[in-house]
Order: structure tokens, then sequence, then C-alpha cells
């Protein structure tokens, strides 16, 4: 078994299939950021008890929205890795609690919060995308580990990179936005977006008062 920042990456046959898959349908920019996010989450769930194939998984599936295979997904780009993992462990014989609980991981990941109340798999999905993306909590990762992670995952100007694969994900589908942090990003990349309001919905629906 594969060993980085002595976090022991799963080789299982399952894990090796999820791998693959994902291999194939994303770029180095979105791979590279999985197997970071499994990294960093699980450096961070030490003293808590989990399954790592499962947290894999939702690691590693929690982009694929993003991908060009999703480009005419009309739902949040979340729900489409979330589908998707749970249909690649349902079609594995895995048992529905655990292709339900891969699929809150993935569905919940971009939702402030919630993810750290709920079972370890889905808080340490969001934990690592929070740390790679956000650089939250890197302070609770030793220097030596995450300097490993990303000489085996390397990360060249990934700020900018996972921007751009954020905008093109997205941008066809901007309703899917509201109450999502990405309506940041179609407000800063393209122009003429226009967030949906909150307080507008309200005051423009259907009840006469």
């Amino acid at each position: 078994m594969n060993r980085i920042a002595d976090i022991e990456i799963p080789d299982s046959k399952l894990a090796t299939e999820a791998t693959e898959l994902v291999r194939d349908l994303t770029d180095d920019l979105i791979y590279h950021h999985s197997r970071r996010v499994f990294l960093f989450g699980s450096l961070q769930g030490r003293d808590l008890k989990y399954d790592p194939e499962l947290l894999y998984v939702g690691a590693m599936f929690h982009d694929l929205g993003l991908t060009s295979a999703y480009r005419d997904s009309m739902q949040r780009f979340e729900l489409d890795g979330a589908d998707a993992a749970a249909a690649f462990l349902r079609d594995r014989g895995i048992n529905e609690a655990d292709a339900e609980l891969v699929w809150t991981a993935i569905a919940l990941h971009t939702t402030p919060e919630i993810p750290h109340h709920l079972r370890p798999e889905v808080a340490l999905v969001t934990a690592g995308v929070e740390a790679d993306v956000l650089g939250i909590a890197l302070d609770r990762i030793p220097a030596a580990a995450r300097a490993e992670i990303v000489a085996a995952h390397p990360r060249p100007d990934f700020k900018n990179r996972i921007l751009e694969a954020f905008t093109r994900g997205i941008e066809h589908r901007p309703a899917t936005t509201f109450g999502n942090v990405k309506a940041d990003v179609l407000a800063r990349y393209v122009p003429g977006f226009q967030p949906i309001n909150f307080v507008d919905t309200i005051l423009t629906s259907a009840w006469p008062e």
C-alpha cells in the first residue's frame, strides 16, 4: 500500500477502480487536487474513526461535476459528483448506507459548517477541500507533511487554475449558484452575471400580500 505523509492510500479493487475512472475523466488539476483532499482530510482525521476507502471515493469524485462530461448538466455540480460516486459504489455491491454517506460528503462539500457536524467521512472531505482550496487549518498540518503531499501531487498556479475550472464547470448553469459560494466565482469571472437575490425571491413570490 502506497503511503504519503504517513497516510496509507487505499489500494483495494474499489479504490483502484475509482482512481482509474477519475483519472480518465479529469485532468491533472482535478486529479491531484482530489488526491490532496483525501490526504489533507486524512491528516485532520487521525483521531477519528472512519472508513478510509469511503473517504477516498468521496475525495476522488467530489469535483467530477466540473469536468466536460457534465457540460450539459443543469443541476449543482456537487450533485453530479455525488450521483456518480453513489452509482459507482452501488454498481460494485456497496451497501446503500455507505453509498448515501459518500453522496452526502460530496453534495455538501461546498456548504460551510454543516459537514463538520456529520459523520467523519463527510466532515473530512470538506476539511480536505477547505485545506487545499482555502488554506483553512493548514497550521494543523505539519509543514513536512504538506511538502510531501505537494511533492507527490503538485499544485502549480493552483489558485488561478481551480478558479478557472470552477468557472468552466458552472457558467452554463448560473442558477445553481443560488445560496452557494460558487456565485462569487461567476460574479468575478463571468461578465453580466446577476446572482439570484434571496430577498427579491421572497418579495416577488406568488403570495399576494
